[in-house]
């Protein structure tokens, strides 16, 4: 065996024994700023420079595209272009790649589509069109994220029948789940789910598939292994039970995407289902500050069913956390504003590195503005994505045809965009003739003769057939991707459209389409396999941290789910206040506290140098001016290492915050040492009382009326109440019933009483 590799010696013991045990199941429980990634590039390096593995031999999975990137980076200066065969990048990239040569084994083409969130809803939206259902009434986003959930659970239609069908809307969401599976497949389409649940109904079906992958990945390596759902979870254990190299990475105490499926206790149950299972805790922190390590202790300490481990560092203490006090929302942006202007100046800070963490993303507007008018620059992740605006999903649409004309769902889309004469009644003709023969859309349309349809509409029709055939052709001759999609853009009309429009929207979409084919000379230049199939692969499945640029001297604004994986030397954590941070209940399923304590202890965590709490005492919703109360994690957090900046008194004019040019009046860091004239507000989970309905209290904390209070209504019988809004005599109330669901209710005319 060679020699070990000097590498090695870069890190800690506990390291250095995850990256030494090659052989068997592995779990890594790795703290916050642990060096989990170092780790895992290490362990991969090692097994290649010990001659474990061949690089084609491993199977690394990440969660966002830029991990995987940077993966491949450090590995390839480490052992070189080796690294370049390593499998490695997120699950639906990886196993999109395999299902590209397997998927004939269950009836796609290797040219499928992948369909994002807006082209599934599409497909739902069209067919509860066609089953006589209203989807203004019957939402294709719920019905979407219901069959969603269902894939990931690896529930199919059949099952989904046998096991939800308990409501009205279970019923209509089992009819249209039906029919959906079958359109994606008559579309020769996928969705993201299927992406990870299509690769076991191959491997069900076909063991001698499953067998080539498991001896052709013979180490597998996991990175967030806390983040995986059932599907993911399934996939990787058919794959690893041969040879049971499986390398899992994560930390229990950062799971925080339970509601897109991630179950927790794959993490905590590895060492159940490998029994042989090693556990190493990486908890030496190098991130962080000694008083932003001891928040994070103090918080997630709070959450019950822990893998055991206990983080510390080498760092210095560092400065106490400060929690701002605001009056209000436009407040909070205003003191956090001044607080950078001032870090940048006195310690010399540069923009890029502060990041601003919500739990939402519309608390990003009133940040916007403040910082607009203030002149700072920033980078918003999260908004709308590039490849979602809809020219480019039109340009996107039109290039999936030409490898996938049974694409139903994009061929709708620019059948008729720009207007070409194919109108809606014409449309409804040929869709009624697919579902009369159960030939594809553009089977109708290659012999549209025999459609009946208005002749001009026909004409219209054939010269679009030309030209997607013209393109096809194109294609296959070998030219290059950038022309195929200028000559789409010059024959299909769609630039032309958009100068004749000449309106500043239109400029805009003009400049989205020629970044467009910036990107797709890009592609072209620097890929191995220049096809239009991998392009549109690769642009599917990019996701929203992707799109964050570290380099950008410019202050980061985030949901913390978006900041997971990131880390900035200071950050600021708003809007900590009860029913936003931990959020308040929706849907009717109760928050899980824990996963939000959870999050809240990601947020922390991702600080290095300086870490600041917001919470503010009343926020605009709906309109009107709401108190607030602030987040009962503002109290987990050990008192020792925060300190609290009051800002400017309730009763004083608004206008104390701004001047008449809309700027902030107070200097420095933006905080006045002054109390509000009214006590400040704690979260309180006995705050709850029986009797008759009433809104007039001498302590506004004595209203038993709260949110996640037990009612019973004099004619709507028990439930509970989900959310309230308004103040004083205008307070409403959303209350879930068990009988008669959900009703809003004015407070003052309810006949209602609280039971517990």
């Amino acid at each position: 065996m060679p020699k070990e590799p000097d590498f090695i010696h870069d890190l800690n013991d506990q390291q250095k024994r995850a990256v030494r045990h090659t052989e068997g199941p592995l779990l890594i429980v790795a703290g916050a700023g642990s060096g989990k990634t170092r780790v895992l590039t290490y362990r991969i390096a090692y097994l290649i420079h010990q001659q474990k593995a061949d690089p084609s031999d491993i199977l690394a999975l990440t969660f966002t595209n830029k991990a995987a990137t940077e993966m491949k980076e450090r590995i390839q200066e480490l052992i070189g272009d080796e690294a370049r065969r390593l499998w490695m990048g997120t699950f639906h990239s990886v196993f999109s790649k395999i299902l590209r040569f397997e998927a004939e084994k269950i009836g796609f083409t290797s040219n499928y589509s992948i369909y994002d969130t807006e082209d599934s809803k599409n497909a739902i939206k069209l067919l509860l069109k066609e089953n006589n259902y209203d989807p203004k009434e019957i939402k294709p986003r719920i019905l979407q994220r219901r069959i969603s959930d269902a894939k990931n659970e690896l529930i199919n239609p059949d099952h989904y029948n046998e096991k939800f069908v308990h409501s009205t809307l279970d019923d209509i969401t089992a009819k249209i789940y039906q029919y959906y599976v079958k359109r994606l497949k008559h579309n020769n389409a996928m969705d993201f789910d299927d992406l990870l649940v299509k690769p076991i109904e191959l491997f069900n079906k076909h063991e001698d598939v499953l067998e080539k992958y498991q001896d052709r990945f013979k180490y597998i390596l996991i990175d967030e292994y806390q983040d995986t759902n059932h599907a993911q979870y399934k996939v990787t254990n058919m794959l690893a039970s041969k040879y049971e190299n499986l390398c899992v990475v994560g930390d229990d105490a950062q799971s925080i995407y339970s509601f897109r499926g991630a179950d927790i206790r794959n993490i905590l149950d590895f060492k159940s289902d490998y029994e042989d299972a090693v556990e190493i805790p990486l908890e030496q922190n190098y991130r962080s500050t000694k008083a932003i390590l001891k928040a994070a202790d103090s918080i997630i300490k709070k959450n019950s069913g822990q893998l055991e481990k206990t983080l510390w560092t080498d760092n210095n203490m560092g400065d106490t956390i400060t929690v701002l006090d605001n009056y209000d929302e436009r407040d909070e942006a205003n003191r956090v504003a001044n607080y950078i202007k001032d870090l940048k100046m006195r310690k010399g800070y540069n923009y890029g590195d502060f990041a601003i963490l919500y739990r939402t993303n519309y608390q990003s507007r009133v940040f916007e503005e403040t910082f607009r008018r203030k002149g700072i620059t920033y980078q918003l992740v999260g908004g709308l994505s590039f490849y979602q605006r809809k020219e480019i999903k039109d340009v996107l649409a039109y290039l999936t045809l030409l490898i996938n004309p049974e694409d139903d769902t994009n061929l709708l889309r620019i059948i008729n965009e720009p207007s070409r004469g194919i109108g809606n009644k014409s449309i409804n003709d040929l869709l009624a003739q697919t579902r009369q023969t159960g030939q594809s859309l553009w089977h109708i349309l290659e012999n549209v003769e025999q459609a009946d349809l208005y002749k001009p509409a026909e004409n219209s029709v054939k010269d679009f057939v030309s030209m997607i055939n013209g393109l096809k052709k194109d294609l296959r001759d070998g030219k290059s991707l950038v022309d195929v999609t200028k000559k789409l853009l010059d024959k299909s009309g769609y630039m032309k459209s958009l100068v004749e429009e000449n309106s500043p929207k239109s400029m805009s979409r003009r400049e989205n389409i020629l970044e467009l084919e910036n990107a797709i000379s890009y592609f072209e230049k620097n890929n191995s396999d220049p096809s239009l199939s991998s392009f549109l692969q690769e642009i599917s499945l990019i996701t929203d941290t992707d799109k964050y640029d570290e380099d950008k001297p410019a202050v980061t604004m985030m949901t913390v789910h978006a900041a997971k994986g990131l880390e900035f030397p200071v950050i600021f954590i708003v809007g900590l206040e009860e029913e936003l941070f931990p959020v308040g209940s929706r849907d009717n399923e109760e928050v899980n506290i824990e996963e939000e304590r959870r999050l809240f202890y990601v947020a922390i965590t991702r600080a290095e140098e300086e870490l600041f709490f917001s919470h503010c005492r009343s926020r605009y919703k709906y309109g009107e001016e709401q108190r607030k109360m602030r987040s009962r994690f503002l109290d987990e957090v050990s008192s020792d290492v925060v300190r609290t900046e009051t800002g400017a008194s309730i009763d004083q004019d608004k206008s104390r915050f701004s001047d008449k040019n809309g700027s902030d009046s107070s200097s420095g860091n933006g905080s006045t040492q002054v109390e509000y004239d009214w006590k400040k507000p704690l979260y309180n989970k006995n705050n709850r009382s029986s009797g008759g309905t009433q809104i007039h209290y001498d302590n506004p904390e004595e209203d038993p009326f709260q949110t996640g209070a037990k009612v019973v209504h004099n004619v709507f019988g028990p439930g509970k109440i989900i959310s309230r809004s308004g103040q004083g005599e205008n307070t409403k109330v959303v209350v879930f019933f068990k009988e008669r669901g959900r009703k809003t209710l004015m407070l003052r005319a309810a006949k209602m009483e609280v039971v517990g």
